[in-house]
């Protein structure tokens, strides 16, 4: 049985999520409908010097959160964003109080092995 358009949307979630480098210097906000399959492009632009989280080896995903809608999500990040680090490094903390990067408990292995995972 395959799913209708509308019965996939209504199980989709949406991810606000912060990333940072491997020495945990830069902050990064973003949001997607695939946590997983963001991280691993992240990944993959690691050193392009075209994109912020590129240029800033920024792929390490220290902070996520999970909303039933986009709008939501994207509310979350621009409420996110619009905070000083400060602030953004208390919300790490509050689920993250070692900042571990969480990367291979949401694609189940680290690094990739595959380009893309499967959504």
């Amino acid at each position: 049985m395959t799913l209708n358009k509308k019965t996939r949307r209504e199980q989709m979630t949406y991810a606000t999520y912060i990333l940072t480098n491997p020495n945990r210097k830069v902050l990064y906000t973003g949001v997607t409908n695939n946590l997983p399959k963001r991280i691993v492009e992240h990944y993959q632009e690691k050193g392009n010097p075209k994109t912020f989280a590129g240029k800033y080896y920024c792929y390490c995903l220290i902070w996520y959160d999970t909303f039933p809608t986009m709008n939501e999500a994207i509310q979350a990040e621009k409420r996110i964003k619009g905070k000083k680090r400060a602030w953004k490094e208390k919300l790490i903390a509050e689920k993250n109080p070692k900042w571990k990067f969480l990367n291979k408990k949401v694609l189940g292995e680290w690094p990739p092995r595959r380009t893309v995972p499967q959504s």
